[in-house]
């Protein structure tokens, strides 16, 4: 059996192509699940995209990450990443490890952007390159 990578995607992130393409790209959703998908079959993986604008999903699905086990999750927590300390207690509270993930750079962004909740409990953090973004965490999850 393949291991699975868990990507999960926060709010607003259902409107990639559409929302601030100056900023997040032309990219959908769907375009980065087949780019991902692609390359997960190569290196011998199963991708497990989802989206969801409620924080309670991404929380189950964390747990869920860890009881399957998966082998790591890729979280674009949007907007969440700036406010959610229960996102912070679940990723801390698992043992299947996250990588951050973000279209832009955060940091490089409105000044409420440049903290993150997520940062000090995540395995480590992809941010600034598009939808390449999720293809380089996917290549740092596949070595973990």
């Amino acid at each position: 059996m393949r291991e699975t990578i868990f990507v999960l995607n926060g709010p607003n992130l259902n409107l990639l192509g559409t929302r601030e393409p100056e900023i997040y790209g032309h990219e959908t959703l769907d375009d980065i699940a087949g780019q991902l998908e692609d390359r997960a079959r190569d290196l011998g993986l199963d991708i497990d995209l989802r989206q969801s604008n409620h924080e309670g999903h991404l929380i189950d699905w964390l747990h869920e990450a860890q009881a399957l086990p998966a082998k790591a999750v890729l979280l674009n927590a949007g907007a969440f990443t700036h406010t959610s300390i229960a996102l912070y207690d679940a990723i801390k509270a698992i043992r299947t490890p996250v990588i951050e993930v973000h279209l832009s750079n955060p940091h490089a962004r409105e000044a409420f952007r440049h903290i993150s909740r997520i940062s000090p409990v995540a395995k480590g953090t992809i941010c600034g390159f598009g939808a390449l973004s999720y293809l380089l965490a996917l290549e740092a999850a596949a070595r973990l």
